[in-house]
């Protein structure tokens, strides 16, 4: 099964997005962006395949957005790519492509929306929020 984690082992959304995959029993083929960031191609790609633009995969938060004045309405798509691709740390994450579609998965529970697998159990996020329950059934948690 070939799952791609574009991970930041540093950021809890990206761990718990990981540990999801491996419930549903898959071992992802984990690329830690920081480190070994996309090509220019494959972002484009996984951003077109997320029915995402440019603007939505870009992280503002602990990145030098606001320094690099990104929030300028006048930059194009390919400009903001320059940007992400200098930087990746301005890269949302974590990206995941699987055979079902490419997710952006904040929250980290998006990711079951394109896992060919079911649960295998239940799991709970770092924080201890219940996400999927002892029937390996998502949790209902909206309050």
């Amino acid at each position: 099964m070939n799952i791609k984690i574009y991970h930041n082992p540093d950021c809890g959304t990206s761990r718990n997005t990981l540990a999801l995959i491996r419930n549903a029993g898959v071992e992802p083929q984990i690329i830690e962006y920081l480190k070994s960031p996309p090509s220019r191609g494959e972002l484009k790609n996984m951003i077109a395949e997320a029915g995402l633009t440019v603007r939505d995969v870009i992280r503002k938060k602990g990145t030098p957005y606001a320094e690099l004045a990104l929030d300028d309405p006048a930059l194009t798509d390919e400009q903001l790519l320059d940007a992400m691709l200098a930087n990746p740390i301005l890269i949302n994450r974590p990206l995941v492509v699987t055979p079902l579609g490419v997710r952006l998965c904040r929250p980290s529970e998006a990711v079951l929306d394109i896992l060919p697998f079911p649960q295998k159990g239940p799991f709970s996020k770092e924080d201890g929020e219940v996400v999927i329950d002892a029937a390996g059934m998502r949790a209902n948690n909206n309050g």
